[in-house]
């Protein structure tokens, strides 16, 4: 029922907010509890993808099981090193400072999946934002009633029910998640949805991950293995049928249009009771017609024909940019221009979909396919925020930062900046004779300043300067300017630079 979301989001902020989340125990707690699920549970989710889709269970297992099984044994292997902070270099601007990017957890997150793959793109997402120290809401797809139902079972039983809840329900459900606030909200499915649920984001300024597929075009050059490409295309036997009627109308629409149905050169042949329609090779097909310019999502193979491989490319380009594009050749000049050229969200050479199952590479659409990206550690980044921080100590303060803003300043501040410590010496002298003793200086870099200021400075001035034990007194802010730049890591090899 849509009634009682605000409670549920209220629950899950009040969860986030006790901190509890955030731990590694919990984090590590709530993935084995995935892991138990699948193990314990695998012959019912097989038989809940098969109610739902006729999935045969080689493909269940697959596909799925064993895709969520690895998305979540190596978010445990890694989760240490992914929760620990990144050390970053930091520059002279800011010295003496450290720096670091402190992963956080974003908050409360929403993950509406689809219906095609139900059960493995409903919990990558959902083992992504525990991964990363979230409070979640999942949304399964109402179109896959079994495997929504089971999910909504076994995660109330194995899950922190207190920061992991699943919805169920259609249309008014997921509109009344969606006029909540989120601190991000994750979305696989049409781009038609894709469009409302962005809308509902933007009213909040909710972030958003939305994986929308669209066509995934592949080009086949003449230089190929063709028993091997040929092979590679999914077998007819044991064909998934149309998860309803809606779905399968909707194909054989594009299947009965008249600009398509007198170029079928092989399959063509509709189901309708069992929900399944033949893999179906359409050749030269217009490029006004209803099949090049919709979402397929079926066995329908519509063939495009150019005289010159490379026109395939603008071809692809002069459509919406795919979730992914596909190229079998052995030419590495080929691969290369297809590389450069086809703009997609993801490309695989000589195969078809294997980049989705590579833990190493991001997932995700761009322009009309989608934005943003997931999977191994771009999963874990996806539903966390980097924190910038900036530690510095009370010491080595920069005088001249503040006012008044004296010329020697000015002079100070664009030498440093610049890099250039000759020039840094030159306004911290400025009208003085004599500069700091030995002792407020690191020893290497009081050896290189005494050859610099021999070879560059009035001798007269500075003769001694290294050699007694009271030199010349600077003002108290020209003091510690000095020995912030000469303190500097980088400040003994630009000064040997400068003598050399």
């Amino acid at each position: 029922m849509a009634v009682g979301v605000e409670e549920v989001v209220k629950e899950l902020r009040s969860t986030y907010s006790s901190g509890k989340t955030k731990t590694h125990e919990w984090r590590a707690s709530q993935l084995k509890a995935i892991i138990r699920i699948v193990t314990h549970h695998e012959d019912e989710i097989v038989e809940a993808l098969r109610s739902d889709l006729k999935k045969p269970e080689l493909e269940s297992f697959v596909h799925e099981i064993c895709a969520v099984l690895s998305a979540c044994k190596l978010s445990l292997k890694e989760l240490h090193r992914w929760m620990k902070p990144q050390k970053v270099k930091t520059s002279m601007t800011t010295f003496p400072a450290s720096g670091e990017i402190v992963p956080e957890p974003l908050g409360v997150v929403l993950v509406i999946s689809t219906w095609n793959y139900p059960f493995l793109l409903s919990l990558e997402p959902v083992i992504a934002a525990i991964a990363a120290g979230n409070a979640v809401v999942l949304k399964p797809s109402e179109v896959a009633p079994a495997t929504s139902s089971l999910l909504s079972k076994l995660l109330g039983e194995y899950m922190d029910t207190t920061a992991v809840k699943v919805i169920e329900g259609a249309v008014p459900e997921t509109t009344a998640l969606l006029e909540q606030k989120w601190d991000k909200i994750f979305y696989t499915g049409s781009g038609k949805v894709g469009r409302i649920i962005l809308a509902a984001a933007a009213k909040h300024l909710t972030p958003v991950i939305l994986e929308l597929g669209g066509k995934c075009p592949v080009v086949v050059d003449a230089n190929i293995n063709l028993k091997v490409a040929a092979r590679r295309p999914s077998s007819i036997k044991g064909l998934v049928k149309y998860i309803n009627a809606h779905h399968f109308d909707r194909v054989a629409k594009l299947l009965d249009d008249k600009k398509v149905s007198g170029k079928i050169v092989f399959g063509g042949q509709q189901d309708k009771t069992n929900l399944k329609i033949a893999p179906t090779i359409i050749l030269d097909v217009p490029d006004d017609s209803l099949i090049m310019n919709e979402e397929i999502f079926g066995p329908l193979l519509p063939i495009v024909t150019v005289n010159k491989i490379t026109e395939s490319f603008g071809v692809i380009n002069a459509k919406g940019r795919p979730l992914a594009a596909y190229l079998f050749t052995n030419d590495k000049k080929l691969k290369a221009e297809f590389i450069g050229s086809v703009s997609a969200g993801g490309i695989t050479i000589n195969d078809v979909a294997l980049h989705f199952a590579e833990a190493g590479l991001p997932f995700g659409g761009v322009g009309e396919s989608g934005m943003g990206a997931y999977h191994g550690k771009f999963s874990f980044d996806a539903f966390s925020h980097k924190k910038a921080v900036l530690r510095r100590g009370f010491g080595g303060d920069v005088a001249a930062r503040y006012p008044p803003y004296a010329p020697w300043k000015m002079q100070f501040l664009k030498a440093l900046l610049k890099g250039n410590i000759l020039g840094v010496l030159r306004a911290l002298l400025a009208g003085n004779a004599v500069v700091l003793k030995p002792s407020e200086v690191a020893p290497a870099t009081s050896s290189v300043l005494s050859k610099l200021l021999g070879k560059y400075m009035d001798t007269a001035a500075v003769r001694g300067c290294f050699q007694g034990n009271s030199c010349l007194m600077l003002s108290s802010g020209r003091r510690q300017s000095f020995n912030v730049a000469a303190r500097y890591p980088r400040a003994t090899h630009s000064l040997e630079a400068a003598i050399s």
